[in-house]
């Protein structure tokens, strides 16, 4: 069974909203249900989406891997992506990322073994006036992250809070940028 098969009224509504023509400007939104509901994208998934919107399984990937939002292995139920640009490792986001890794025990492409937390490095997330900046999933940024910043956001998910529920220490707006995919 394909990831789609059940989720014609999802297609339709996608599909409407360009013209026949245009099917494969649908290759975004059907990656970005994919990783919403499986948390990654998956070789079969790429080759489903191909198939839908009539194209080949490496256009829907060359489109996938422009995006650091898009994993290709498993994540953590949350996974935190790094800033890694310029503003952000001059504002200490290696520092930061020595010290998730280290806290976390895990590196790129692995889960924490509870299942909660993955991590990566990505480029810019567009908010380097905020640097540095940490992203979980799809949310909005956690940003002017500090040691201590990033140890409360680590206890409020192993707690099993929502992000705007964390209370983070220090100055700074909590979540100014939304993210749109």
């Amino acid at each position: 069974m394909g990831f789609f098969d059940d989720k014609e009224d999802f297609l339709e509504a996608t599909f409407a909203k360009y013209p026949p023509e245009g099917r494969r400007a649908a290759i975004m939104p059907l990656l970005r249900r994919v990783q919403q509901e499986e948390g990654w994208i998956r070789p079969e998934r790429v080759e489903e989406i191909a198939r839908l919107v009539g194209t080949t399984a490496t256009e829907v990937m060359g489109v996938a891997s422009f995006y650091s939002y898009y994993q290709f292995v498993p994540t953590g139920k949350y996974h935190l992506q790094v800033c890694a640009t310029l503003s952000c490792k001059l504002s200490g986001a290696d520092e930061l990322w020595d010290y998730l890794t280290q806290e976390l025990g895990i590196g790129p492409g692995e889960v924490t073994p509870d299942g909660l937390f993955s991590v990566q490095k990505v480029e810019c997330l567009g908010s380097c006036h905020t640097a540095p900046v940490v992203q979980v999933n799809d949310e909005p940024y956690v940003e002017c992250v500090t040691r201590a910043r990033l140890k409360a956001l680590l206890e409020g998910l192993k707690a099993g809070k929502r992000l705007e529920e964390i209370e983070l220490p220090g100055r700074c707006g909590h979540h100014v940028h939304e993210v749109e995919v």
